[in-house]
Protein backbone atom coordinates (compact mmCIF):
# COMPACT_ATOMS: atom_id res chain seq x y z
CA UNK A 1 0.00 0.00 0.00
CA UNK A 2 1.47 3.48 -1.13
CA UNK A 3 0.53 5.35 2.10
CA UNK A 4 2.76 8.05 1.19
CA UNK A 5 0.94 9.21 -2.37
CA UNK A 6 -1.68 10.83 -0.29
CA UNK A 7 -0.50 14.32 -0.22
CA UNK A 8 -3.76 15.21 1.72
CA UNK A 9 -4.79 14.22 4.85
CA UNK A 10 -4.50 10.06 5.02
CA UNK A 11 -4.88 7.03 6.91
CA UNK A 12 -2.32 5.59 8.46
CA UNK A 13 -2.18 1.91 9.64
CA UNK A 14 -0.24 0.75 12.64
CA UNK A 15 0.30 -1.55 15.08
CA UNK A 16 1.25 -0.55 18.86
CA UNK A 17 4.82 0.02 19.87
CA UNK A 18 6.33 -2.65 22.23
CA UNK A 19 3.03 -4.74 21.85
CA UNK A 20 0.85 -6.46 19.18
CA UNK A 21 -2.64 -5.37 18.15
CA UNK A 22 -4.56 -5.29 15.52
CA UNK A 23 -3.71 -2.53 13.24
CA UNK A 24 -5.91 0.72 13.24
CA UNK A 25 -6.48 3.86 11.69
CA UNK A 26 -5.50 7.19 13.30
CA UNK A 27 -7.78 10.34 13.27
CA UNK A 28 -8.77 11.30 9.98
CA UNK A 29 -7.96 14.34 10.61
CA UNK A 30 -3.96 13.14 10.85
CA UNK A 31 -1.44 15.47 8.93
CA UNK A 32 0.66 14.21 5.75
CA UNK A 33 4.16 13.78 6.58
CA UNK A 34 6.45 17.10 6.70
CA UNK A 35 8.49 15.42 3.06
CA UNK A 36 5.04 15.18 1.18
CA UNK A 37 3.83 18.85 2.47
CA UNK A 38 7.12 20.98 3.12
CA UNK A 39 7.95 23.09 0.34
CA UNK A 40 9.87 21.45 -1.71
CA UNK A 41 11.01 20.58 -5.32
CA UNK A 42 9.49 17.16 -4.96
CA UNK A 43 5.87 17.69 -4.88
CA UNK A 44 2.42 15.19 -5.82
CA UNK A 45 0.07 17.14 -8.34
CA UNK A 46 -3.33 15.27 -8.28
CA UNK A 47 -6.46 16.41 -9.52
CA UNK A 48 -10.30 15.53 -7.82
CA UNK A 49 -10.97 11.94 -8.62
CA UNK A 50 -6.79 10.69 -8.33
CA UNK A 51 -7.36 12.20 -4.27
CA UNK A 52 -10.82 10.44 -3.92
CA UNK A 53 -9.64 7.39 -5.83
CA UNK A 54 -6.58 7.38 -2.94
CA UNK A 55 -8.52 8.11 -0.18
CA UNK A 56 -10.81 5.49 -0.83
CA UNK A 57 -8.02 2.54 -1.25
CA UNK A 58 -6.35 3.79 2.41
CA UNK A 59 -9.72 3.71 3.51
CA UNK A 60 -10.27 -0.02 2.85
CA UNK A 61 -6.42 -0.46 3.96
CA UNK A 62 -7.39 1.15 7.27
CA UNK A 63 -9.74 -1.45 7.93
CA UNK A 64 -7.23 -4.76 7.56
CA UNK A 65 -5.79 -6.59 10.33
CA UNK A 66 -2.57 -7.27 10.76
CA UNK A 67 -1.31 -10.76 9.86
CA UNK A 68 2.07 -9.97 11.97
CA UNK A 69 0.38 -10.47 15.46
CA UNK A 70 0.46 -13.96 16.73
CA UNK A 71 -2.36 -15.92 14.99
CA UNK A 72 -4.86 -18.28 16.40
CA UNK A 73 -3.56 -20.20 19.47
CA UNK A 74 -0.03 -18.80 19.68
CA UNK A 75 1.22 -16.56 22.89
CA UNK A 76 2.12 -12.90 22.18
CA UNK A 77 5.45 -12.63 21.99
CA UNK A 78 7.75 -12.78 24.79
CA UNK A 79 10.78 -10.74 25.98
CA UNK A 80 13.01 -13.78 26.12
CA UNK A 81 15.83 -13.52 23.48
CA UNK A 82 19.63 -12.95 24.12
CA UNK A 83 19.83 -9.04 23.93
CA UNK A 84 17.55 -9.04 26.68
CA UNK A 85 19.09 -7.49 30.15
CA UNK A 86 16.08 -7.31 32.03
CA UNK A 87 13.67 -10.52 32.47
CA UNK A 88 10.21 -9.96 30.63
CA UNK A 89 10.99 -6.21 29.77
CA UNK A 90 12.21 -5.02 26.16
CA UNK A 91 15.31 -4.20 25.61
CA UNK A 92 16.58 -0.13 25.77
CA UNK A 93 19.37 1.53 24.57
CA UNK A 94 21.24 1.13 27.47
CA UNK A 95 21.11 -2.75 27.28
CA UNK A 96 21.76 -2.45 23.33
CA UNK A 97 25.22 -0.86 24.22
CA UNK A 98 25.82 -3.49 27.35
CA UNK A 99 25.02 -6.77 24.98
CA UNK A 100 27.59 -5.47 22.72
CA UNK A 101 30.70 -5.39 25.31
CA UNK A 102 32.25 -2.13 24.45
CA UNK A 103 35.27 -3.22 26.50
CA UNK A 104 36.18 -6.34 24.44
CA UNK A 105 38.59 -6.67 21.82
CA UNK A 106 36.62 -7.18 18.74
CA UNK A 107 34.60 -3.38 19.47
CA UNK A 108 38.57 -2.30 20.04
CA UNK A 109 39.48 -3.71 16.54
CA UNK A 110 36.73 -1.72 14.99
CA UNK A 111 37.78 1.07 16.67
CA UNK A 112 41.40 0.53 15.27
CA UNK A 113 39.83 0.24 11.96
CA UNK A 114 38.00 3.39 12.25
CA UNK A 115 40.60 5.59 13.49
CA UNK A 116 43.41 4.68 10.58
CA UNK A 117 40.78 5.17 8.47
CA UNK A 118 39.78 8.27 8.81
CA UNK A 119 43.27 9.51 9.51
CA UNK A 120 44.15 8.53 5.85
CA UNK A 121 40.84 9.50 4.19
CA UNK A 122 39.20 13.13 4.70
CA UNK A 123 34.98 13.16 4.89
CA UNK A 124 35.67 15.98 2.56
CA UNK A 125 36.83 14.14 0.22
CA UNK A 126 34.37 10.76 0.18
CA UNK A 127 31.52 10.81 -2.02
CA UNK A 128 27.87 10.23 -1.73
CA UNK A 129 27.22 6.71 -2.80
CA UNK A 130 26.69 3.57 -1.33
CA UNK A 131 30.15 2.25 -0.01
CA UNK A 132 30.73 6.12 1.57
CA UNK A 133 27.11 5.64 3.07
CA UNK A 134 28.00 1.60 4.55
CA UNK A 135 31.49 2.89 6.01
CA UNK A 136 29.64 5.95 7.79
CA UNK A 137 27.00 4.16 8.93
CA UNK A 138 29.48 1.71 10.71
CA UNK A 139 31.12 5.06 12.30
CA UNK A 140 27.49 6.17 13.35
CA UNK A 141 27.17 2.29 14.99
CA UNK A 142 30.44 2.91 16.76
CA UNK A 143 30.15 6.20 18.48
CA UNK A 144 26.66 4.37 19.34
CA UNK A 145 28.18 1.43 21.37
CA UNK A 146 31.92 3.03 22.09
CA UNK A 147 30.23 6.46 23.58
CA UNK A 148 32.76 8.35 21.25
CA UNK A 149 31.65 10.93 19.48
CA UNK A 150 35.05 11.11 17.44
CA UNK A 151 33.44 8.80 14.94
CA UNK A 152 29.85 10.56 14.42
CA UNK A 153 31.86 13.65 14.31
CA UNK A 154 33.81 12.54 11.17
CA UNK A 155 30.70 11.04 9.49
CA UNK A 156 29.10 14.37 10.10
CA UNK A 157 31.70 16.26 8.65
CA UNK A 158 30.76 14.46 5.77
CA UNK A 159 27.41 14.83 5.48
CA UNK A 160 27.46 18.45 6.24
CA UNK A 161 29.86 18.85 3.59
CA UNK A 162 27.20 17.19 0.51
CA UNK A 163 24.67 19.12 2.73
CA UNK A 164 26.72 22.25 1.22
CA UNK A 165 27.54 21.29 -2.11
CA UNK A 166 24.11 19.25 -2.96
CA UNK A 167 23.72 15.39 -3.59
CA UNK A 168 22.29 13.22 -5.79
CA UNK A 169 19.33 10.76 -5.35
CA UNK A 170 18.46 8.95 -8.33
CA UNK A 171 19.07 5.37 -7.76
CA UNK A 172 19.17 2.43 -4.81
CA UNK A 173 23.16 3.07 -4.17
CA UNK A 174 22.17 7.37 -3.45
CA UNK A 175 20.29 5.98 -0.77
CA UNK A 176 22.30 4.52 2.49
CA UNK A 177 23.93 8.12 3.60
CA UNK A 178 19.94 8.27 4.76
CA UNK A 179 21.40 6.19 7.31
CA UNK A 180 23.99 8.97 8.67
CA UNK A 181 21.29 11.51 8.42
CA UNK A 182 19.00 9.67 10.49
CA UNK A 183 21.93 9.31 13.30
CA UNK A 184 22.78 13.10 13.21
CA UNK A 185 19.41 13.55 13.40
CA UNK A 186 18.61 11.60 16.66
CA UNK A 187 21.98 12.98 18.24
CA UNK A 188 20.87 16.51 17.02
CA UNK A 189 17.80 17.84 15.95
CA UNK A 190 18.51 19.28 13.07
CA UNK A 191 16.09 19.18 10.98
CA UNK A 192 18.46 19.70 7.68
CA UNK A 193 19.61 15.98 8.44
CA UNK A 194 16.02 14.63 8.71
CA UNK A 195 15.16 16.29 5.50
CA UNK A 196 17.93 13.82 4.42
CA UNK A 197 15.90 11.07 5.30
CA UNK A 198 12.51 12.74 4.16
CA UNK A 199 14.15 13.27 0.98
CA UNK A 200 14.95 9.60 0.58
CA UNK A 201 11.66 8.31 1.34
CA UNK A 202 10.20 10.57 -1.28
CA UNK A 203 12.17 8.81 -4.12
CA UNK A 204 11.15 5.79 -3.29
CA UNK A 205 7.45 6.13 -2.84
CA UNK A 206 7.24 8.91 -6.07
CA UNK A 207 10.39 8.91 -7.93
CA UNK A 208 12.02 5.42 -8.45
CA UNK A 209 10.76 3.21 -11.37
CA UNK A 210 8.79 0.09 -10.30
CA UNK A 211 8.27 -3.47 -11.54
CA UNK A 212 5.27 -4.53 -13.13
CA UNK A 213 4.87 -6.12 -9.51
CA UNK A 214 5.86 -2.47 -7.69
CA UNK A 215 9.78 -3.45 -7.21
CA UNK A 216 11.55 -0.42 -6.49
CA UNK A 217 13.76 -0.45 -9.65
CA UNK A 218 17.90 -0.78 -8.43
CA UNK A 219 18.52 2.30 -11.55
CA UNK A 220 16.10 4.45 -9.86
CA UNK A 221 14.94 7.18 -11.93
CA UNK A 222 17.26 5.90 -14.88
CA UNK A 223 14.77 3.82 -17.54
CA UNK A 224 17.95 2.59 -19.15
CA UNK A 225 16.79 -1.12 -20.13
CA UNK A 226 13.25 -0.54 -17.89
CA UNK A 227 12.88 -1.22 -14.22
CA UNK A 228 15.49 -4.03 -12.79
CA UNK A 229 15.56 -5.57 -9.26
CA UNK A 230 19.10 -6.25 -7.74
CA UNK A 231 19.24 -7.84 -4.82
CA UNK A 232 21.77 -5.44 -2.74
CA UNK A 233 18.83 -2.75 -3.26
CA UNK A 234 16.95 -4.49 0.01
CA UNK A 235 20.43 -3.17 2.29
CA UNK A 236 20.62 -0.09 0.10
CA UNK A 237 17.03 1.40 0.72
CA UNK A 238 15.55 -0.92 2.87
CA UNK A 239 18.15 -0.35 6.00
CA UNK A 240 17.19 3.36 5.61
CA UNK A 241 13.34 2.28 5.73
CA UNK A 242 13.30 0.29 8.75
CA UNK A 243 15.08 2.71 10.89
CA UNK A 244 12.60 5.47 9.79
CA UNK A 245 10.08 3.50 10.97
CA UNK A 246 11.85 3.33 14.36
CA UNK A 247 12.51 6.92 14.77
CA UNK A 248 9.45 7.81 13.65
CA UNK A 249 6.69 5.42 15.36
CA UNK A 250 5.28 4.79 12.12
CA UNK A 251 4.61 1.26 10.62
CA UNK A 252 4.67 2.53 7.16
CA UNK A 253 7.89 1.72 6.17
CA UNK A 254 8.30 -1.76 7.57
CA UNK A 255 5.24 -2.34 5.60
CA UNK A 256 7.07 -0.97 2.64
CA UNK A 257 10.07 -3.06 2.79
CA UNK A 258 8.56 -6.30 4.15
CA UNK A 259 6.35 -6.26 0.66
CA UNK A 260 9.93 -5.08 -1.31
CA UNK A 261 11.63 -8.15 0.56
CA UNK A 262 8.59 -10.55 -0.90
CA UNK A 263 9.05 -9.02 -4.59
CA UNK A 264 12.40 -9.78 -4.49
CA UNK A 265 12.01 -13.06 -3.25
CA UNK A 266 10.00 -13.77 -5.94
CA UNK A 267 12.10 -12.54 -8.66
CA UNK A 268 15.24 -13.74 -7.33
CA UNK A 269 15.01 -16.58 -4.69
CA UNK A 270 16.11 -20.03 -6.05
CA UNK A 271 14.67 -22.93 -3.97
CA UNK A 272 17.49 -23.81 -2.65
CA UNK A 273 17.69 -20.36 -0.60
CA UNK A 274 20.61 -18.47 -2.32
CA UNK A 275 19.76 -15.28 -4.19
CA UNK A 276 20.58 -14.25 -8.04
CA UNK A 277 21.90 -11.01 -8.00
CA UNK A 278 19.19 -9.37 -10.73
CA UNK A 279 16.06 -9.69 -12.49
CA UNK A 280 15.09 -8.13 -15.93
CA UNK A 281 18.96 -7.39 -16.39
CA UNK A 282 20.14 -7.51 -19.86
CA UNK A 283 23.71 -9.49 -18.82
CA UNK A 284 21.23 -11.96 -16.88
CA UNK A 285 23.60 -13.91 -14.19
CA UNK A 286 24.34 -17.58 -15.15
CA UNK A 287 21.89 -20.19 -13.35
CA UNK A 288 24.47 -21.44 -11.17
CA UNK A 289 25.92 -18.22 -9.76
CA UNK A 290 24.97 -16.78 -6.56
CA UNK A 291 27.29 -14.05 -5.78
CA UNK A 292 28.91 -13.51 -2.01
CA UNK A 293 28.41 -9.97 -1.10
CA UNK A 294 24.75 -9.41 -2.59
CA UNK A 295 23.34 -12.23 -0.85
CA UNK A 296 24.72 -10.77 2.24
CA UNK A 297 23.32 -7.61 1.89
CA UNK A 298 20.14 -9.54 1.86
CA UNK A 299 21.15 -11.15 5.30
CA UNK A 300 21.95 -7.88 6.84
CA UNK A 301 19.18 -5.80 5.92
CA UNK A 302 16.41 -8.74 6.26
CA UNK A 303 17.32 -9.41 9.80
CA UNK A 304 17.27 -6.15 10.90
CA UNK A 305 14.29 -5.80 9.54
CA UNK A 306 12.88 -9.08 11.49
CA UNK A 307 14.61 -7.21 14.21
CA UNK A 308 11.89 -3.90 14.09
CA UNK A 309 9.14 -6.22 13.55
CA UNK A 310 10.21 -8.16 16.54
CA UNK A 311 10.32 -4.90 19.23
CA UNK A 312 6.97 -4.05 17.92
CA UNK A 313 5.77 -7.56 19.25
CA UNK A 314 5.19 -8.16 15.80
CA UNK A 315 6.77 -11.72 13.17
CA UNK A 316 6.55 -11.66 9.60
CA UNK A 317 6.07 -15.30 8.92
CA UNK A 318 6.62 -14.79 5.23
CA UNK A 319 10.31 -12.96 5.47
CA UNK A 320 11.14 -14.97 8.24
CA UNK A 321 11.00 -18.18 6.46
CA UNK A 322 12.74 -17.24 2.74
CA UNK A 323 15.45 -15.63 5.17
CA UNK A 324 15.97 -18.84 6.96
CA UNK A 325 15.70 -20.59 3.74
CA UNK A 326 18.71 -18.34 2.83
CA UNK A 327 20.87 -19.03 5.76
CA UNK A 328 20.53 -22.25 5.72
CA UNK A 329 22.02 -22.39 2.15
CA UNK A 330 24.79 -19.59 3.45
CA UNK A 331 25.74 -21.54 6.51
CA UNK A 332 26.18 -25.07 4.01
CA UNK A 333 28.37 -23.08 1.22
CA UNK A 334 30.75 -21.64 3.90
CA UNK A 335 34.60 -22.62 3.62
CA UNK A 336 36.62 -24.42 6.14
CA UNK A 337 38.84 -20.41 6.73
CA UNK A 338 35.27 -19.21 7.63
CA UNK A 339 34.90 -16.76 4.63
CA UNK A 340 32.66 -17.11 1.59
CA UNK A 341 33.39 -18.03 -1.98
CA UNK A 342 32.80 -14.75 -4.12
CA UNK A 343 31.01 -17.09 -6.17
CA UNK A 344 29.42 -19.33 -3.40
CA UNK A 345 28.27 -22.32 -5.05
CA UNK A 346 32.02 -22.22 -7.25
CA UNK A 347 34.30 -23.07 -4.55
CA UNK A 348 38.09 -22.89 -5.92
CA UNK A 349 37.31 -20.90 -9.00
CA UNK A 350 37.57 -17.18 -8.10
CA UNK A 351 38.53 -16.18 -4.47
CA UNK A 352 37.85 -16.16 -0.92
CA UNK A 353 36.16 -12.57 0.04
CA UNK A 354 35.77 -10.73 3.44
CA UNK A 355 32.97 -8.21 2.97
CA UNK A 356 30.34 -11.26 2.32
CA UNK A 357 31.51 -13.05 5.37
CA UNK A 358 31.18 -9.93 7.46
CA UNK A 359 27.95 -9.46 6.22
CA UNK A 360 26.75 -13.15 6.91
CA UNK A 361 28.08 -13.24 10.16
CA UNK A 362 26.69 -9.52 10.99
CA UNK A 363 22.71 -10.93 9.72
CA UNK A 364 23.32 -13.87 11.74
CA UNK A 365 24.30 -12.53 14.84
CA UNK A 366 21.39 -10.31 14.42
CA UNK A 367 19.19 -12.57 13.82
CA UNK A 368 20.66 -14.89 17.03
CA UNK A 369 20.15 -11.85 19.50
CA UNK A 370 16.78 -11.43 18.93
CA UNK A 371 15.11 -14.92 18.71
CA UNK A 372 15.14 -15.19 14.88
CA UNK A 373 17.33 -17.36 14.85
CA UNK A 374 18.75 -20.36 16.97
CA UNK A 375 22.12 -21.10 18.71
CA UNK A 376 23.04 -23.49 16.20
CA UNK A 377 24.51 -20.53 13.77
CA UNK A 378 26.60 -19.14 16.41
CA UNK A 379 29.45 -21.82 15.13
CA UNK A 380 28.89 -20.19 11.44
CA UNK A 381 28.97 -16.97 12.92
CA UNK A 382 32.82 -17.57 14.92
CA UNK A 383 33.97 -18.96 12.26
CA UNK A 384 33.49 -15.72 10.26
CA UNK A 385 34.74 -14.03 12.96
CA UNK A 386 38.16 -15.45 12.56
CA UNK A 387 38.19 -15.42 8.99
CA UNK A 388 37.54 -11.83 9.14
CA UNK A 389 39.87 -11.33 11.88
CA UNK A 390 42.75 -13.48 9.49
CA UNK A 391 42.20 -10.37 7.08
CA UNK A 392 43.01 -7.83 9.32
CA UNK A 393 46.24 -6.91 8.90
CA UNK A 394 48.50 -4.16 10.32
CA UNK A 395 50.49 -1.44 7.97
CA UNK A 396 53.76 0.01 9.08
CA UNK A 397 52.71 1.90 11.68
CA UNK A 398 50.91 -1.50 13.11
CA UNK A 399 47.72 0.53 12.60
CA UNK A 400 44.81 -2.35 11.39
CA UNK A 401 43.16 -2.24 7.90
CA UNK A 402 41.12 -4.88 5.88
CA UNK A 403 42.44 -6.99 2.88
CA UNK A 404 40.54 -9.25 0.40
CA UNK A 405 37.31 -7.06 -0.31
CA UNK A 406 36.26 -7.43 -3.85
CA UNK A 407 35.80 -4.51 -5.94
CA UNK A 408 32.16 -3.01 -7.18
CA UNK A 409 30.59 -5.65 -9.08
CA UNK A 410 27.67 -5.69 -11.54
CA UNK A 411 25.79 -8.33 -12.17
CA UNK A 412 26.80 -11.02 -15.46
CA UNK A 413 28.23 -13.72 -16.42
CA UNK A 414 30.80 -15.83 -14.06
CA UNK A 415 33.06 -14.61 -16.26
CA UNK A 416 32.09 -11.05 -14.93
CA UNK A 417 32.65 -12.07 -11.02
CA UNK A 418 36.46 -13.54 -11.64
CA UNK A 419 37.32 -10.19 -13.44
CA UNK A 420 36.47 -8.50 -9.96
CA UNK A 421 39.64 -7.45 -8.91
CA UNK A 422 40.42 -7.84 -4.69
CA UNK A 423 41.49 -4.85 -2.69
CA UNK A 424 42.33 -3.45 0.57
CA UNK A 425 41.43 -0.57 2.41
CA UNK A 426 38.01 -0.12 0.19
CA UNK A 427 35.27 2.07 2.46
CA UNK A 428 31.91 -0.60 2.17
CA UNK A 429 34.13 -4.00 2.82
CA UNK A 430 36.02 -1.48 6.17
CA UNK A 431 32.15 -0.77 7.18
CA UNK A 432 30.81 -4.19 6.97
CA UNK A 433 33.94 -5.48 8.91
CA UNK A 434 33.56 -2.78 11.49
CA UNK A 435 29.93 -3.89 11.98
CA UNK A 436 30.23 -7.69 12.27
CA UNK A 437 32.89 -6.65 14.87
CA UNK A 438 30.45 -4.79 16.85
CA UNK A 439 27.41 -7.20 16.15
CA UNK A 440 29.62 -9.93 17.02
CA UNK A 441 31.14 -8.38 20.27
CA UNK A 442 29.61 -10.39 23.94
CA UNK A 443 28.09 -13.32 21.67
CA UNK A 444 29.28 -16.49 23.03
CA UNK A 445 31.26 -17.66 20.12
CA UNK A 446 34.27 -19.55 21.81
CA UNK A 447 36.90 -17.01 20.32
Amino acid sequence: MNYRALGMTHTTIYAESRHCSPRRKTSPGRAAPDYLSRASTRKISLGPAGRALLAAVALVAGLALSTACPGPGESPLAWDFPDVCLEGQAPDEACYVEKRAPGSAEVALAAGLAARYMAEHPAELMAWDWGEGTLMFAMTELSRVTGDGTYLHYAKTWMDHHLASGYPLTWSDHCPPALTALALYEDTGDVAYRAVVEDVMYYLESEALRTEEGGISHMGTQDLFGPTLWLDSLFMFGMALTRWAEQTGDEGPLEVLGEQIGIFARALQTEGGLFYHAYQWPTAPDPDVFWARGNGWVTVAGYDYLRARRLRGERDRAVSELLGRQVAAVRETQDSTGLWWTVMDRPGEIYLETSAAALFGFGMARGYRYGLLGPEVLPSVGMALGGVRARILRDSQERPYVTGISGPTTAGSFTNYASVPLVDDRHFGVGAVMLFLIEASGLPLGQ
